[in-house]
């Protein structure tokens, strides 16, 4: 295992604490474990409820351009619209980011966009295979399930990639 190397000299550390050892509640402005467990617990309750406005949004969609247009064409012109609506909402209301930074987060999200296209394509695709008589709403819930399998991923990928505060660690971990 590799020790953690500190930055701190004797004159900005605290007399409490050791250079070589971190300590679990940091005396700066660090948020506490529980106060980080709440701010988890609230952005996924938040982000929950964005994803149900979405998705609702992409499966009204394809239903009605399902009429009108292929099956796969319903579904990434839908899927790319809810992107749109999706990520707004996320960025003000799950991860309360204002500001600067809309264009280059919108373009990120539509690089995770591709994770929720290809598992839905995917989708479309194989019941086609299966069951090529099926009907708007057997689609409409193969979509939902697919879109379903992508959801954890894109969660991760807002909080730690898309919305992560400047200078925050950008890794999966922790």
């Amino acid at each position: 295992m590799m020790a953690l190397e500190s930055s701190a000299t004797p004159a900005t550390m605290s007399p409490a604490v050791s250079p070589t050892v971190s300590p679990t509640v940091s005396d700066t402005a660090s948020p506490t474990p529980a106060a980080d467990t709440r701010r988890l617990s609230g952005q996924v309750a938040r982000f929950a409820a964005v994803g149900v406005i979405a998705t609702i949004v992409q499966l009204g969609l394809y239903a009605v351009l399902d009429r009108t247009m292929s099956d796969q064409w319903a579904n990434l012109t839908s899927l790319a619209l809810s992107t749109v609506v999706n990520t707004a909402l996320n960025r003000r209301w799950t991860f309360a980011v204002t500001g600067a930074g809309a264009l280059r987060q919108q373009a990120q999200a539509f690089g995770i966009f591709g994770l929720t296209w290809g598992a839905t394509a995917g989708a479309l695709w194989l019941l086609e295979l299966l069951r090529p008589d099926a009907g708007t709403l057997v689609e409409v819930l193969v979509l939902a399930l697919a879109t379903g399998t992508s959801t954890v991923v894109r969660f991760v990928a807002m909080r730690r990639w898309i919305f992560a505060a400047p200078g925050r660690d950008r890794s999966c971990a922790g």
